[in-house]
């Protein structure tokens, strides 16, 4: 395997190569087998690093965002609360939105829908950590608690090819398109501007009490009388719930039907933190 360091954006990136910055998620998947790759591409050279303002460098650390006071709250909490001190200072914020689903299936390397198959496993299997949206597909969970706050920040970002929110980072699988991310091969993140809410706040519910992957993660934020509600580790994709009530339109499995609940109850905290 080639391992490519390049000094500038003007460098050209194989298309079939592997980006990588921090490495806490493509190293353990290229492990497993999960990811396969001729060339790796350190970007840490390239990509921006710091906090400008509202202006975020892809390549900050969720340590680094967890540390400043200037951050607003839910991004804040969301580093805090996304994995042990070690991986946050390793992991990048671009990273963390990119990370792949925590679907056992999916990390099995079962041939699901996601691995290019024709079948759901967790439909029909054990499925406690599954989606209870946007599941009739794919039933995976996204992991990124950093995703769900900057969505309901409003942020946008900056690539090589343009500039997007980040809720159009993401995207529902589809039998024409099985990807859950919209970057184009060899696309990369360059910077996010978070705009600074009135209050914004972050909660999870975890199986541990602290560093794990969110069972229903809800990030809220005020700014004026708008408010935004988005949510982790429910659906495919973070999931922008567009009042308290649309609760009432999940899709539970048999088996994640207490997600439902666990989100009405941080859902009604959250609202309450951002009044």
């Amino acid at each position: 395997m080639e391992l490519l360091q390049p000094s500038s954006l003007d460098e050209p990136i194989p298309s079939n190569s592997l980006l990588l910055s921090g490495g806490t998620e493509v190293v353990p998947l290229l492990r497993d087998g999960l990811l396969e790759a001729e060339t790796l591409v350190d970007v840490r050279g390239i990509v921006p690093r710091g906090i400008d303002g509202t202006r975020i460098g892809a390549g900050t650390t969720l340590s680094e965002l967890e540390a400043d006071a200037g951050i607003p709250e839910a991004l804040r909490e969301a580093c805090r609360l996304a994995a042990s001190p070690q991986l946050r200072n390793m992991g990048s914020v671009a990273g963390n939105m990119l990370q792949s689903t925590r679907c056992w299936y999916w990390r099995l390397n079962f041939p699901c829908r996601l691995h290019g198959g024709d079948t759901c496993h967790a439909l029909a299997g054990e499925h406690r950590e599954h989606a209870i949206f946007g599941n009739g597909y794919c039933a995976s969970a996204h992991p990124s608690d950093v995703a769900a706050a900057l969505i309901a920040l409003g942020a946008t970002l900056r690539t090589t090819n343009r500039e997007l929110a980040v809720a159009d980072l993401y995207r529902l699988p589809t039998d024409d398109d099985r990807s859950l991310i919209t970057l184009e091969p060899g696309e990369l993140i360059l910077e996010l501007d978070v705009p600074q809410p009135d209050k914004s706040t972050y909660l999870k519910a975890m199986e541990r009490r602290r560093w794990s992957f969110p069972i229903v993660g809800v990030a809220a934020a005020r700014t004026g009388g708008e408010r935004r509600i988005v949510l982790a580790g429910v659906a495919p994709v973070p999931w922008v719930l567009d009042s308290p009530e649309a609760l009432a339109d999940a899709t539970p499995l048999p088996g994640t039907a207490y997600k439902v609940e666990i989100a009405e109850a941080l859902v009604r905290r959250a609202l309450e933190a951002v009044a």
